[in-house]
């Protein structure tokens, strides 16, 4: 018998899985800002320690003469006696510090690093002299918002330059059009919490005065008592009525203080990147 030969066939690879192209990170220049994204926790957690403050702090028993805390001894307890909207304006004012503290890191990151106005300087001197690699290099130096917007605008810039399709007015639109889109998705970052801030400078006054109407109830209601009368209520409606007041007015002048020197830090980054923009266009009109 002929001797029967298993031929086994070779078994084709089994097909390998092309890999994941490993995404390239093409913005060189970025601020990553950060800061607070959700405001409503921070005020949340300001309530809680305003009235933990108002609680144990003000409304210690050594701050008063007796457990009844009907007689305050110094401010602490003087500042208990202005009532439950003392809370409520306790929790605005420490609101406004968190936020102010918040924002005063966030713009930090933003300005970059080095002073803006040499940067705008360095980068036109650039332009002028048509090194537009120098000025990508001080772009990523710079490292801010300034710096970020200027960079995508540059780029948009090396693209006309290239482009032979295009007429020179459309690659001038194009590039002033890139500039405003930068702008544009920096800008929400650097305005964030500032609309809560511009809102506190006048929830702040209103609150308290509505705590000084209130305080002036009770001092009214105890004069228009039968017979003599009673100072301590017309004492305790007095310290109310001041200490909403004051609590009040610092909640209100702080918040409007931070936001006139916050916006005032955000317009001149805006003057900053309207500069050099108006230069990048023009640039690129005397050139091409």
């Amino acid at each position: 018998m002929a001797e029967q030969t298993n031929i086994q066939k070779p078994q084709a690879p089994a097909p390998q899985k092309p890999k994941a192209a490993t995404p390239k990170n093409n913005k060189d220049v970025s601020t990553n800002i950060g800061g607070i994204k959700n405001a409503s926790i921070v005020i949340l957690i300001c309530f809680i320690a305003a009235v933990l403050i108002y609680l144990f702090i003000f409304g210690n028993v050594a701050n008063f003469k007796d457990e009844s805390k009907a007689n305050p001894i110094n401010l602490l307890g003087t500042v208990y006696k202005g009532g439950i909207i003392v809370p409520v304006l306790l929790t605005c004012l420490l609101t406004v510090i968190v936020l102010c503290a918040e924002r005063w890191i966030a713009l930090s990151k933003a300005a970059g690093k080095g002073n803006t106005t040499k940067f705008v300087a360095d980068v036109k001197e650039a332009l002028k002299n048509k090194n537009i690699a120098k000025a990508e290099d001080l772009c990523r130096q710079h490292r801010g918002t300034v710096g970020a917007v200027v960079y995508a605008t540059l780029q948009k810039y090396k693209e006309m330059e290239a482009d032979t399709t295009l007429q020179k007015e459309q690659k001038l639109t194009s590039i002033q059009q890139t500039l405003e889109e930068a702008t544009a998705l920096e800008m929400p970052t650097l305005q964030q919490n500032l609309p809560i801030l511009a809102t506190l400078t006048t929830l702040g006054t209103l609150i308290g005065l509505l705590g000084t109407v209130l305080g002036m109830i009770k001092s009214f209601q105890a004069l228009s008592a039968s017979g003599a009368p009673d100072s301590t209520e017309l004492s305790t409606g007095i310290s109310e009525a001041l200490v909403n007041t004051a609590f009040g007015i610092a909640t209100a002048a702080l918040a409007l203080i931070a936001y006139n020197f916050y916006t005032n830090k955000i317009d001149n980054m805006t003057y900053a990147i309207d500069e050099i923009g108006f230069a990048t266009v023009s640039t690129f009109s005397a050139t091409h």
